[in-house]
C-alpha cells in the first residue's frame, strides 16, 4: 500500500484537501479525529489528562474542555509534551490498527498536524504540505473556529516552520486563495503522482527508459535526495554502512539529467538482497537482472543492486553496492573530485551537453552512457590521482 503523509500547520486547511483525496479513493486515517476518540469519557486516556491538568479540564457532563486543555497545555514547552506523551502513544496504536486493516492496494492519507515536529516523514512514501500564510490560518482560527486570537497565536508559535516543513514536503500545496483552486491541484496530484506511484511499488513497475535530457543545475536537488536518503535510512537500519547522494546532481553547478542517483553502501551483497523487498515497499523497486559496474584498473566487472524510485514524478536510480569491490568508494570520490575542480566539472558538463544532444531521438540513455564512458574512464584516474595526492578518504 502506499502511505501518504498529510499536514501543514493550523489553520491551513488540510481538511480540504484530505476529503477531496478520499472522494478519490483515498483511505483516509485522521489523526485528530483518532485523538478526540482515545480521550473520549471513560478512556484511559482521559483519565491521565486529568491526572496531569486537573479537574477543571472537564466540562460539566464530564467529558474533555478541550478549550481548557489547550489552555493549560499550550501555555509552555513542558505542558506540550506532557500533554503529547499521553495521546500520542495511543493515537499511534490506533493509527496502526487501522493501516493493518487497509487492502494491498490502497492509497492511505494519514492527516497528521505534528508529522514534521514528530519526524515522522521518512515512514511514509510520499509527504503532502499544505500551506497557507500565517495570517490567513490566524483569521480562520479566529473567525472559523472562535477561537481567541491569543491562543491561536500560541498554537501557530508551537508548530514547526515554514523552512522546516519544506525540508520534509515532496508535495507543497497553497491553500491560500480560493478552495477550488487546491482541489484542482489535487485531482491532478492524485491522477498523475499518487496513483501510477501506487501501482509502481506493488507491480514492482521500472521507469520506462527515455532519451537523455540534461536539465540546468536545480538547487533543490540536495534537498530532493536527503528526503529520499531518510526514507532509505529507515529501511536500511543497521544494515547501512552508509547512505549518500552520488552523481551529477549531488554536484552544485553541474548540469545533469532530473534523476537523483543515491547510494546505499552494505557490507555485503547478502545483505543487498536481504533489504531487497523492504527498499522495493518503500518505494524503490528492485529491476530485475544482473546488474554490474565496470572494473576500473582491473579486468572484469564489479557486481552490485539496482532499484529504482516508484515516484513518477521524482525519478531515482539507488545503486547499492558493497564493500567487497571500490566501486562503492569511487562513486562518492568522482563528484567530489568534481566539486574541488570546477574545470573539470565544466569540462564534464560539456561532454554531457554534446552526447545528449547526439542521442536525443534514441529513447534510451545506453548510447549516451557508453559514449560518454571513455571520457569517464579516464577522469577516474585524474580523480585517484587527486585523491592520493590530497589524501581523499570517503
Amino acid at each position: 500500500m502506499l502511505r501518504v503523509g498529510l499536514t501543514g500547520g493550523i489553520g491551513a486547511g488540510k481538511s480540504t484537501v484530505a476529503n477531496r483525496l478520499s472522494e478519490h479513493g483515498a483511505v483516509l486515517i485522521d489523526s485528530d479525529k483518532i485523538a478526540r476518540e482515545v480521550v473520549e469519557p471513560g478512556t484511559p486516556g482521559l483519565a491521565e489528562l486529568v491526572e496531569a491538568f486537573g479537574e477543571d479540564i472537564l466540562a460539566a457532563d464530564g467529558a474533555l474542555d478541550r478549550a481548557a486543555l489547550a489552555a493549560k497545555a499550550f501555555a509552555d514547552e513542558e505542558s506540550r509534551k506532557r500533554l503529547n506523551s499521553i495521546v500520542h502513544p495511543k493515537v499511534g496504536a490506533r493509527t496502526a490498527e487501522l493501516m493493518a486493516g487497509a487492502a494491498p492496494d490502497a492509497i492511505i492519507v494519514h492527516d497528521i498536524p505534528l508529522l514534521v515536529e514528530g519526524g515522522l516523514a521518512p515512514m511514509y512514501h510520499l509527504v503532502v504540505m499544505v500551506d497557507a500564510p500565517e495570517e490567513v490560518r490566524l483569521r480562520r482560527l479566529v473567525e472559523t473556529r472562535g477561537m481567541p486570537e491569543s491562543d491561536a497565536r500560541a498554537r501557530i508559535k508551537a508548530q514547526a516552520t515554514t523552512d522546516q516543513r519544506r525540508a520534509v514536503a515532496d508535495v507543497w500545496l497553497d491553500n491560500s486563495g480560493a478552495p477550488d483552486i487546491v482541489l484542482a491541484d489535487v485531482d491532478a496530484l492524485w491522477a498523475d503522482r499518487l496513483t501510477p506511484f501506487e501501482a509502481n511499488v506493488r507491480l514492482r513497475k521500472p521507469r520506462a527508459p527515455m532519451s537523455p535530457k540534461i536539465a540546468p543545475y536545480d538547487e533543490t536537488w540536495p534537498a530532493q535526495a536527503e528526503r529520499a536518503l531518510a526514507r532509505i535510512r529507515v529501511v536500511a537500519g543497521e544494515n547501512a554502512v552508509r547512505v549518500d547522494h552520488i552523481g551529477s546532481t549531488s554536484v552544485p553547478g553541474l548540469p545533469a539529467k532530473d534523476i537523483l542517483d543515491l547510494q546505499l553502501t552494505v557490507a555485503t551483497l547478502d545483505q543487498a538482497d536481504a533489504l531487497a523487498d523492504a527498499l522495493s515497499d518503500a518505494g524503490f523497486p528492485r529491476a530485475e537482472g544482473e546488474w554490474f559496474d565496470d572494473a576500473h584498473g582491473e579486468d572484469g566487472t564489479w557486481p552490485k543492486r539496482f532499484h529504482f524510485g516508484g515516484d513518477p514524478r521524482r525519478p531515482v536510480n539507488l545503486h547499492v553496492r558493497s564493500q567487497e569491490t571500490p566501486a562503492w568508494r569511487l562513486a562518492l570520490l568522482f563528484p567530489e573530485w568534481l566539486r574541488q575542480n570546477p574545470d573539470e566539472r565544466d569540462a564534464y558538463a560539456a561532454v554531457k551537453s554534446a552526447m545528449a544532444a547526439k542521442h536525443a531521438g534514441d529513447g534510451t540513455v545506453e548510447g549516451y552512457t557508453d559514449e560518454k564512458q571513455d571520457w569517464v574512464d579516464k577522469a577516474f584516474a585524474r580523480a585517484n590521482a587527486w585523491a592520493e595526492s590530497t589524501g581523499w578518504a570517503p
